[in-house]
């Protein structure tokens, strides 16, 4: 006799036929389970930095009075370990607060579905330095124009396993974040400059535009500029970053044109005096509106210098 073939019909099965709607709805829930943080790896290259600051403090303090409120997602490995989808504090809180394992679902999903999610869940922050959406951003893209084709934003539809376009992915990625693609696409472009002037736009000295400009100098020349930064204590303008970077396509950038340029003075460089508009008020008559203080204040200023001038020259006769 010919072995028994049982064909899968897709019908339900026994023992689910007579399952409660309860029991159902419990089959479908996530299983979160509790995973030993020494079977956890951190996600490879994590674009996002897990910072020890006052948040991070809060947030241990809360998990050791109440322990895991939301669970950390993991995708299991070849190896048989575990890496972070989403979760990288609160693994981080966890080892702080001395626990030994952590709540957390773990989830069958691809590599690029991984970054995916990595990335969505890791926007959310209420912080993230240009350096960070740089690389997120760049993943994933990336991860996403490697997945294939999906509806398009017009309505239409590609052939499955089609790779997305670069502008079309860009729209995509935009409608999914807070930003452009022209403005994902200025992020990314960070990702070409050297760890010494990125670091200078995570901490606000060199603004994103000029830093795109910067982007395309060769790496070299890059070098060059982060150590003139360094001497002249001072960091490039958009017009001037836009000049080194048409020095740099003609071949002529080298040490002495970036000194010259520099050194230039630059209006956003200009020593500037902050004073507190409250502290002002109370020396400016309640006569003067808002929208002339700047005035009232430098002739105020004027006449008090040609007061001195004049006690000055009483006091030489």
């Amino acid at each position: 006799m010919k072995n028994d073939q049982r064909i899968d019909l897709g019908m339900t099965g026994y023992a689910e036929l007579f399952m409660s709607g309860e029991e159902r709805k419990l089959q479908t829930l996530p299983r979160i389970e509790d995973i030993p943080l020494d079977q956890i790896d951190d996600f490879p290259d994590h674009p996002f930095q897990v910072r020890l600051d006052d948040d991070m403090t809060q947030l241990v303090e809360s998990i050791r009075e109440r322990g895991m409120i939301t669970p950390i997602i993991l995708r299991k490995k070849e190896d048989g370990r575990f890496e972070i989808v989403s979760g990288h504090r609160r693994k981080k809180a966890c080892e702080i607060a001395g626990f030994e394992t952590i709540k957390a679902e773990v989830r069958e999903m691809t590599r690029d579905e991984a970054i995916i999610m990595m990335v969505e869940s890791n926007l959310q922050r209420s912080v993230i330095l240009p350096s960070e959406k740089a690389y997120a951003y760049k993943m994933k893209l990336e991860a996403m124009k490697r997945q294939g084709a999906r509806t398009d934003l017009d309505g239409t539809s590609r052939p499955v396993g089609a790779k997305l376009r670069d502008n079309r992915s860009d729209e995509q990625l935009a409608d999914s974040v807070m930003d452009s693609a022209r403005q994902i696409s200025r992020y990314i472009r960070l990702t070409e400059l050297v760890p010494p002037l990125l670091d200078l736009v995570d901490e606000g000295k060199i603004g994103l535009r000029p830093a795109v400009e910067l982007s395309y100098l060769k790496k070299d020349e890059q070098e060059m500029l982060s150590e003139a930064i360094t001497i002249t204590e001072c960091t490039p303008s958009h017009a001037q970053a836009i000049r080194m970077r048409a020095f740099s396509k003609d071949g002529n950038l080298g040490p002495y044109v970036i000194e010259n340029i520099m050194s230039e003075e630059k209006p956003n460089q200009r020593e500037k005096i902050s004073i507190r508009y409250s502290d002002a008020r109370k020396y400016i008559p309640s006569s003067i509106p808002f929208d002339k203080t700047g005035e009232y204040i430098l002739k105020a200023l004027e006449f008090y210098r040609k007061y001195r001038e004049r006690m000055r020259e009483q006091r030489e006769r």
